[in-house]
């Protein structure tokens, strides 16, 4: 059986320390120990190239706030790009990109490496999208401070479908979204009542086809 290969997610942000900490618990701590993935923090500031390592300036026009340079992150990328011949797709976390989707997930997870851009700030400058950048992703119709949180988002579900990643019981539990545009059932556990909040009649049948039915009525369309 050939080896499978380690893929790779870099991010590069101001607050690389945002991204170290989440990735090294959980299911994407476990697959970094496995060698099924690498998630790499990049400190913009060292590639910025005057003596304050300065990542921002004033926006053209004029305007409120400060905007992010094109510089640091077209050299960021150049510098963490992986070997010649590899597949890598570079995203940006813009509020404007189109909205991250679980066939993204499918889709980005057959990539080696992925290199995650995180604006912060008033915005970043518009060459970032247009030259340095493959695609722009929101994860949804709302405002961050900054770009590390649907990073992180990003590469948790993209992680779920690289080979390995996940173990017998986790898979089974991603299973569970069995069409696309369906959300898993409602789900239960010990105590059968609690403060006369009680499950459902039918789970507690034993009657796994009544069950199967019922589990399938109940899960909700995402449109």
């Amino acid at each position: 059986m050939p080896k499978q290969k380690l893929r790779r997610y870099d991010v590069l942000t101001i607050f690389p320390d945002m991204i170290s900490g989440y990735a090294s618990e959980s299911i994407l701590g476990r697959a970094q120990e496995k060698k099924r993935i690498d998630v790499r923090a990049h400190d913009l500031r060292d590639w910025a190239e005057d003596k304050h390592r300065r990542v921002d300036d004033t926006p053209y026009g004029g305007g409120p706030g400060m905007v992010m340079k094109v510089d640091m992150f077209e050299r960021g990328v150049r510098n963490v790009r992986g070997k010649k011949g590899e597949k890598v797709r570079v995203i940006l976390t813009s509020a404007s990109g189109k909205t991250f989707t679980q066939q993204d997930a499918r889709r980005l997870a057959k990539y080696d490496q992925l290199i995650f851009l995180c604006g912060r700030y008033e915005g970043v400058d518009a060459r970032v999208e247009d030259h340095v950048a493959d695609e722009a992703f929101s994860i949804g119709n709302y405002v961050l401070t900054g770009g590390e949180l649907p990073a992180l988002v990003m590469i948790d579900a993209v992680a779920r479908h690289v080979p390995g990643v996940l173990g017998a019981k986790e898979s089974l539990a991603e299973e569970s979204h069995t069409e696309e545009g369906m959300l898993e059932y409602p789900q239960y556990t010990k105590p059968p009542v609690y403060k006369k909040w009680s499950v459902p009649d039918v789970l507690m049948s034993g009657d796994h086809k009544k069950i199967e039915a019922w589990r399938k009525e109940q899960a909700r369309h995402t449109e």
